[in-house]
């Protein structure tokens, strides 16, 4: 592991021990059985990824 990117923040969140329950199944269903951190960090660049494909389109 070791230290993070200097060009990153923590951030602190609070979650339902059903939407970590879904996380954790997430992390079992991938081979590199990634940390939660990671899980969420990819959930949030493709939902980002989609936000923006979906701005493009409007812009059209």
């Amino acid at each position: 592991m070791g230290r993070p990117p200097v060009d990153t923040e923590a951030v602190t969140v609070r979650l339902p021990r059903e939407l970590i329950a879904g996380l954790d199944d997430a992390r079992r269903e991938d081979p590199e059985m990634p940390t939660r951190q990671e899980v969420i960090r990819r959930i949030l660049v493709a939902w980002q990824a989609g936000r923006s494909a979906h701005d493009d389109a409007g812009a059209s």
